[in-house]
């Protein structure tokens, strides 16, 4: 029996035993499951600037969790060996309660709570939705990094139990999002939907002779002003990676230059990897 996943613009229409685009969720007796639950590939106590955010609980650590599975396909991906991979990777077991216990324990080192990310965790959907609802019950707060490729429903069923979320916005062109498997409407919509819902921050990674003009930049960063000026947006580098290597890292100038035009519309700019 055929399923269709109803998580992002996919919609990957699966038959029986296959998995969908993204490697972490697949068609199992006529129903869509989470390949990818509880199986984790980084456990790691974070600064919370590492995120990136910056104007969130500053100077605090984070207890950051990663699986595999991306429903993009970014040929500059920095964390391609569990992105790009399936259930052919090697993981640890950890139940949302067993998490919820680690983050606790690491409360007096300076921890805050739970950050998903590495992967793109909205491909773990259900682990995600179920850790975090431990974690607020814990008195700990949800930090996401994400994407930003979910539909409407499942994005605003989740949004009440984040506190924190730092969502990538890849470029401010059609071209450049289909060329990365994704959707810039999709992405824009995550977006102005979180900014009156948790404390939000966005990230745009510069890639060289694809998305570092000033013209798409101040359109990108207009558009952010028009959710809110006090968006903090982080302008940061690439380095060669996955299926980039023939190219340099982006210029620091560059991200310099990009980071003042979108100053000229945001209150918050920061450049990242210089």
């Amino acid at each position: 029996m055929s399923a269709r996943c109803p998580l992002c613009f996919h919609h990957c229409d699966l038959e029986e035993g296959q998995t969908g685009l993204c490697r972490a969720r697949a068609n199992r007796g006529g129903r869509i499951v989470s390949l990818n639950y509880g199986k984790l590939t980084a456990l790691a106590l974070d600064p919370i600037e590492k995120k990136p955010l910056r104007r969130f609980h500053p100077g605090s650590m984070v207890l950051s969790v990663g699986s595999f599975g991306c429903n993009l396909r970014c040929p500059f991906c920095q964390n391609v060996e569990i992105a790009g991979a399936g259930e052919e990777l090697p993981t640890r077991t950890c139940s949302p309660e067993r998490l919820v216990e680690e983050a606790r324990r690491l409360v007096d080192r300076g921890n805050i709570g739970v950050a998903y990310t590495y992967n793109e965790p909205l491909v773990g959907y259900e682990y995600v939705r179920d850790c975090a609802a431990l974690v607020h019950e814990a008195g700990l707060l949800n930090v996401l990094v994400t994407n930003g490729t979910i539909e409407e429903e499942p994005w605003l069923e989740l949004l009440p139990l984040m506190d924190g979320v730092n969502i990538d916005l890849k470029g401010f062109t059609e071209h450049w999002y289909r060329t990365l498997g994704g959707d810039l409407t999709s992405v824009k919509r995550s977006i102005s939907l979180a900014a009156s819902r948790c404390h939000v921050e966005v990230t745009t990674l510069i890639v060289p002779g694809e998305n570092d003009t000033e013209e798409e930049i101040r359109a990108l960063s207009g558009w952010l002003a028009s959710v809110s000026p006090h968006i903090p947006l982080h302008i940061s580098r690439i380095f060669p990676r996955h299926l980039m290597t023939d190219r340099p890292p982006t210029p620091v100038e560059t991200v310099y230059r990009l980071a003042d035009v979108a100053r000229e519309r945001l209150r918050y700019v920061y450049t990242g990897n210089c």
